[in-house]
């Protein structure tokens, strides 16, 4: 076994310095628990009184004997003690004493006691156990060892008075900076770490401080050094009289975390005043200005050096200022915080809008308001875009066309006045659904092609009606559907309906007129084709004339002619199919000039077109111009008035006939009528002439109204024939050629999409 010389130099200089005993009890134990054999040391003191041992310093206490506490006593122990000096720990568990049962809880079995009294005059008792199989035959010489120690203890020299009854850790340090000897603080912060680790609660460079405190002989303090979590204030004291040093120090963990902790809010603090856009300012209760964050420049232009001392109140707008510094100062004094909205002069003299929040600083012990901190921040925008919005609101409430919001789910959230009138909806009234208010074709659209438009382009418009819930007529609108994007991200959709049932009647009457004019348009025309009209009619009427001759003849002769009857036979069919012709022609021309509303059909264009070049044959064949057909039979129906586009494409020809007579007087020439399938669900009829052809300017202006480079004519032909054209949705367009003009005009295809439109 060996006993470590600074442990049994720590516990001697503890015991001759007369610590208290418990200081004393846990340095024997360290000493001893350096030993490898020793499993525990523990020292228990008698107390006579009790008649029992009690343990001593900070060793792991035994659990409880067995029996009643009250009745407990190690004096039988004592006295076999106190005769034989020591025992083995085996004799001790069969004593009938209070110790003995409290060993056999512990499972405390191999070892020895020692009678050892360490302080003189207080008897007590040295507990060691050991390893199982080592043997006890060296424990008699630790307690000679120990006894002869602790005999010699009061011979020895006290090496510093002060150090054994500090009660911070300390310990003597040599010239060299190497440790003497420990105090009881000292050894207790050590706990169970090893001696060598003392060097690690010293500041780095204590050697250093140890020979300049020993050379200026003079006190070094507040040298801070940590160890793990610990943080420790060393002072060094010199004593040049023995060239040694005292060094003494205290736990300051707590206290260097805290002002660590403090600084680093004083810092962030600092950074977040300095830096925020708010302006934070402090003021006396009074309003006057006592510091303010440099967000001050920022905000109105003043450094905080130009505030200070001044009255905030001197800033305030002359409208604001009676009703709020009054109505502050009672709400901070009774409520201790007060928020307010005001207009703030800047330096350049404009105003701005603030939202400050104020919290008074009380003093401690009568609660009066000693100090107020504000909060203070720029609301100018805000205050504006408040602004806007009532205003904007007050505009849509007063607006005379129907508004309507409309929430991603499709759901109508708010009707403005103007379409809960339209609508027959008074303000009580739940909210329709987009049902009761469209009809299933535009509702059909608006899912198709609105929602998702107006979440590409921002906008959609159409045309459609507005139906009231509780019944009634529609009302014709022009709608616009417009998306929006509220703060948070979310869509949402407004709808203004502009109520075009004036316009709707504007176009019937408009339309009217123009199927007015179109019809004498007609009359004109037909007056213009009246020869050969009358030349048409009078070829079936004369053919008639001469087979009636013909078959009253054969009905005289029908005793003599055996082929009389069949003769007569044949007249009569051939009267009857001239009859025939002429009834259709006139039919033809009665279709022609047919008045009334508009009846919009799927026809043939093909069957159109050949109908108008019968209507103009006999004009073009006595102008020597021939038509030339090449009008394919199987093109899908258009959507359109018959007679209106019969008349448009008669008007386009008899303007080809014309152009072909112009430049080839005399002489033959050819018009080419074609038709085809168009892009967008059209179909194409093109006229082509072989005429003069216009000029860049007249083709600019050939479809304007009263324009005509015919000597007698109005100038209204082609400008009716696109309006008529584009009326069913089509265009009507002239493109120059190398020789003549191709006049061009496209019509939309019939479906069921647009027979419903209509």
């Amino acid at each position: 076994m060996t006993l470590t010389p600074v442990r049994l130099h720590s516990w001697l200089r503890l015991q001759r310095e007369g610590v208290p005993m418990a200081a004393c009890a846990d340095a024997l134990c360290r000493a001893l628990q350096d030993c490898p054999e020793v499993r525990r040391a523990v020292y228990l003191s008698w107390q006579p009184l009790a008649g029992i041992y009690s343990h001593e310093g900070g060793a792991q206490h035994f659990p409880p004997g067995q029996g009643d506490p009250v009745l407990a006593s190690d004096r039988l122990l004592f006295e076999a003690l106190t005769a034989a000096g020591r025992l083995d720990l085996a004799q001790v568990r069969r004593l009938d004493c209070w110790l003995a049962g409290r060993l056999r809880r512990a499972a405390i079995s191999h070892g020895q006691i020692f009678d050892l009294a360490l302080q003189p005059g207080q008897a007590g008792l040295l507990l060691v156990e050991v390893c199982e199989g080592v043997s006890f035959d060296w424990l008699g010489w630790v307690r000679d060892l120990l006894t002869t120690l602790l005999g010699s203890v009061n011979g020895m020299l006290r090496g510093s008075p002060l150090l054994g009854h500090d009660p911070q850790p300390g310990l003597l340090l040599d010239a060299q900076g190497r440790p003497l000897e420990f105090n009881a603080a000292l050894l207790a912060m050590l706990a169970e770490k090893p001696l060598t680790d003392v060097l690690g609660f010293l500041p780095v460079n204590h050697r250093v401080l140890v020979r300049a405190c020993l050379d200026q002989q003079r006190a070094i303090e507040g040298v801070e050094a940590q160890f793990e979590d610990q943080v420790l204030i060393w002072t060094f004291i010199p004593d040049p009289q023995d060239n040694r040093v005292l060094a003494r120090c205290r736990d300051a963990t707590v206290q260097v975390l805290a002002e660590r902790e403090a600084a680093t809010a004083r810092r962030l603090y600092r950074l977040i005043i300095e830096n925020t856009t708010d302006l934070i300012s402090r003021h006396s209760p009074d309003g006057r200005f006592l510091d303010a964050s440099p967000a001050s420049w920022t905000l109105l232009g003043y450094w905080p050096e130009e505030l200070r001392g001044q009255m905030a109140q001197g800033l305030f707008h002359g409208q604001d200022l009676a009703s709020l510094v009054q109505r502050a100062r009672d709400a901070l004094e009774q409520d201790g915080y007060h928020t307010m909205t005001y207009r703030i002069r800047h330096r350049d003299g404009h105003y701005l809008w603030f939202e400050t929040a104020s919290r008074a600083i009380r003093e401690t012990y009568t609660g009066t308001v000693v100090e107020v901190v504000s909060v203070s921040r720029d609301i100018t925008a805000r205050v504006q875009a408040e602004e806007n919005n009532r205003r904007l609101a007050e505009v849509v409430e007063a607006n005379t066309d129907p508004v309507l919001f409309i929430d991603p789910n499709g759901h109508v959230t708010y009707l403005n006045p103007a379409a809960r009138r339209i609508l027959g909806i008074n303000p009580l009234q739940p909210m329709p659904s987009m049902e009761d208010l469209f009809a299933s074709a535009d509702l059909l659209r608006l899912q198709r092609q609105g929602w998702g438009a107006a979440e590409r382009d921002g906008v959609w418009s159409t045309d459609a009606r507005l139906l009231p819930p509780a019944g009634g007529t529609g009302v014709p609108v022009s709608l616009v559907l417009l998306a929006h994007r509220a703060a948070g991200g979310e869509r949402y959709y407004s709808m203004v309906a502009r109520d075009m049932t004036e316009r709707e009647l504007r176009e019937t009457q408009q339309r009217r007129h123009q199927d007015e004019l179109a019809h004498t348009a007609r009359l004109v025309t037909l007056g213009e084709l009246a020869s050969g009209i009358a030349h048409e009619i009078n070829q079936p009427l004369a053919a008639v004339v001469n087979y009636a001759n013909a078959s009253q003849r054969y009905l005289q002769s029908l005793d003599s002619n055996p082929n009389a009857a069949e003769r007569v036979a044949q007249g009569l069919e051939r009267i009857n199919y001239h009859a025939t012709h002429a009834s259709e022609v006139i039919r033809r021309l009665r279709a022609f000039l047919r008045k009334g509303q508009r009846r919009m059909q799927a026809l043939d264009i093909a069957d159109v077109a050949r109908e108008a070049v019968r209507l103009c044959a006999w004009e073009a064949s006595n102008c020597q111009v021939t038509i030339e057909d090449q009008l394919p039979d199987n093109l899908p129906p258009i959507y359109a008035d018959r007679v209106l586009l019969e008349q448009v494409l008669l008007n386009i020809l008899r303007n080809a006939i014309d152009a072909n007579r112009e430049q080839h007087p005399g002489q033959s020439s050819l018009i080419v009528m074609a038709a085809g399938l168009g892009g967008s669900a059209t179909v194409e009829i093109s006229v082509q002439d072989q005429g003069p052809g216009v000029s860049e300017a007249e083709l600019e202006q050939i479809f304007t109204p009263f324009y005509t480079s015919k000597a007698d004519g109005l100038g209204l032909g082609l400008s009716m024939s696109r309006s008529i054209i584009e009326g069913f949705g089509g265009a009507l367009q002239a493109r120059r050629q190398p020789c003549g003009l191709l006049m061009m005009c496209r019509l939309p295809l019939a479906g069921p999409t647009k027979q419903q439109q209509e």
